[in-house]
């Protein structure tokens, strides 16, 4: 069971990124996902997340209007569209996923979470 994040780079005050999180060994149908980021000397932040079926869907308050979540089930890939990106949105995004019942609703908890992907660093310069 492997989650991978990707899609970060370097992108300027205002510009836009998508991110990707995929998975290989299992399908995403039953997990919900979530989106965290760290940035250095700072603990890890729930971003947004996800629902398994993709009708439960939250965000941080910082993100609220500029990110977006959805999910692609025949693609096994969760996406956040990063807009509006600010030079506070530095930092190391991770992906993660937890399933089960509690799947149906989405978390910003990072406890309720078995599985986490390796990050992908996204820089906003100002």
């Amino acid at each position: 069971v492997q989650l991978q994040a990707s899609g970060g780079g370097l992108v300027q005050a205002g510009g836009s990124l998508r991110l990707s999180c995929t998975a290989s060994g299992f399908t995403l149908d039953y997990y919900a996902i979530g989106w965290f980021r760290q940035a250095p000397g700072e603990e890890r932040k729930g971003v947004s997340c996800i629902s398994s079926s993709g009708g439960d869907t939250d965000y941080a308050d910082s993100v609220k209007g500029r990110f977006t979540i959805f999910r692609d089930n025949a693609k096994n890939t969760v996406y956040l569209q990063m807009n509006s990106l600010k030079p506070e949105d530095t930092a190391v995004y991770y992906c993660a996923a937890y399933s089960g019942s509690a799947a149906v609703a989405a978390t910003l908890d990072p406890s309720w979470y078995d599985y986490w992907g390796q990050g992908t660093q996204v820089t906003v310069s100002s």
